[in-house]
């Protein structure tokens, strides 16, 4: 019997490599089950289908010239910086601010299934760790960015799940992940929604491109602020119309990580819904505009950036579209006299904004690239926020920032911002102005995988 544990052991020994897959999750930290620093694995990772991860570790600092509160790290969704002479922001104003983060970190998983009558299906699901402005710097909590499904057939594409928002395509290349969404880059939302994509080959070069949406109609109920809280309503109807044109070449496009050829064409989109905020009457959304991308001196063989030139940008119009940054709020119209929340009368509209953005991109070298950029959102009509305190006459951006490719992992950057946001009818007085001026200096370095 004396025998019996020595052969249990050696048994055990002589099995260990088959083992290994069996992995011990009891005894923290594990060098079966823990990568890098708390011990060595290398393992295949696998799933059902064939499955891949990426994304990348991101570091901000910023320096805010005023204080931007806890999400300082990048500039505020809304479009409004604290203004000296408005009371209840001159407090902020009158601070600087000095702001580390690592929320912005990615991580990606990616799915190629099987085939579908002629088509390939796949998915994606990424998450960052900016789900809780106000958590801890070391308890960041995961929010979801994109969770979406594919099916793909030569020429056409059917998407359902949670993507890029359909209104305004251009997402303005800042280091700032804020994009200068307020000031005519409201690009930053992602929303469920199921679309359909079809391109229309003219030649092996020229392309035409509709992609059409029904997509969750967020300025309803969406955490914004400046939401507006109907019930009840219609889906978002949204659409894209694009000219492509390969035979001009093609410059660095979103995060410079990839290659875009000559881009032209419009984008829209409309929705209702009441609203008890309203009398329970109905509130329309609705947005149009244009969107070009122009390789001025593209690549010299589709992957090589060194010299080109791109040109970006866009304009717009907009209402009841605050969720996104498109106008910088949801309705306008409230009397003085009656809750900013409940209009009893029926009294409201919708809050409407048109804006504009531009930016050019240069690398010298194929590491090397830098931008510059301008963006401004103003009121359709500015009567329309008579009687409303505090209102955003305008909200401009200018930008620019360098980056720099250490290697195929490792890009560094720096960024200089100058926001300016001027406020109406200040502190309740009619036709009273004051600015709201921030001064961003930032840097980041990210390691891709």
């Amino acid at each position: 019997m004396k025998t019996l544990p020595g052969l249990v052991a050696t048994a055990l020994l002589m099995t260990a490599p088959a083992m290994a897959a069996d992995y011990n999750t009891d005894s923290q930290p594990s060098p079966e089950v823990a990568p890098g620093i708390y011990g060595k694995m290398s393992t295949e990772v696998t799933s059902k289908f064939k499955l891949s991860i990426g994304g990348y570790i991101k570091l901000d600092y910023a320096y805010n010239s005023v204080n931007l509160g806890n999400g300082g790290v990048i500039t505020p969704s809304s479009g409004a910086i604290p203004s000296k002479a408005i009371t209840s922001t001159e407090t902020a104003a009158n601070q600087e601010q000095s702001i580390f983060s690592m929320k912005q970190s990615r991580i990606w998983f990616k799915v190629g299934g099987p085939t579908f009558s002629g088509a390939k299906t796949g998915g994606l699901l990424e998450v960052d760790f900016y789900g809780d402005n106000s958590a801890a710097s070391e308890s960041p909590m995961p929010r979801l960015r994109l969770a979406y499904g594919t099916i793909d057939w030569p020429h056409t594409q059917v998407l359902f799940g949670q993507y890029w928002d359909m209104f305004a395509p251009m997402i303005a290349s800042t280091e700032d992940f804020r994009t200068a969404a307020p000031q005519g880059a409201p690009y930053g939302p992602r929303v469920p929604q199921i679309r359909v994509t079809h391109t229309l080959a003219l030649n092996a070069d020229n392309h035409l491109q509709f992609a059409l949406a029904v997509q969750d109609p967020n300025q309803f109920g969406n955490n914004n602020s400046s939401a507006t809280g109907e019930y009840g309503p219609s889906v978002n109807y949204a659409g894209q119309a694009f000219y492509i044109n390969k035979s001009l070449g093609t410059a660095p496009g979103y995060m410079s990580l990839s290659m875009k050829p000559l881009t032209v064409g419009f984008f829209g989109l409309y929705g209702t819904g009441k609203a008890p905020s309203n009398a329970n009457h109905s509130l329309d959304t609705w947005g149009y505009g244009m969107y070009a991308f122009v390789p001025l001196h593209g690549s010299r063989d589709g992957h090589d950036r060194t010299m080109t030139v791109a040109f970006e940008g866009q304009a717009y119009g907009a209402a009841n579209l605050a969720y996104s940054g498109a106008t910088s709020t949801a309705v306008v119209g409230t009397p003085a006299a009656v809750s900013n929340t409940f209009d009893p009368t029926g009294h409201q509209s919708p809050a409407r904004n048109w804006g504009f953005i531009g930016q050019l991109k240069f690398f010298p070298i194929q590491d090397l690239g830098f931008t510059a950029g301008y963006g401004s959102r103003q009121p359709y009509d500015r009567s329309d926020f008579d009687g409303i305190s505090n209102y955003q006459r305008f909200s401009r951006q200018f930008y620019t920032n360098v980056t720099y490719d250490l290697n195929a992992a490792i890009r560094l950057a720096t960024e200089w911002q100058n926001i300016e946001t001027r406020y109406g009818n200040v502190n309740g007085v009619a036709g009273k102005n004051a600015s709201g001026v921030d001064n961003t200096f930032r840097l980041c370095a990210y390691y891709f995988f």
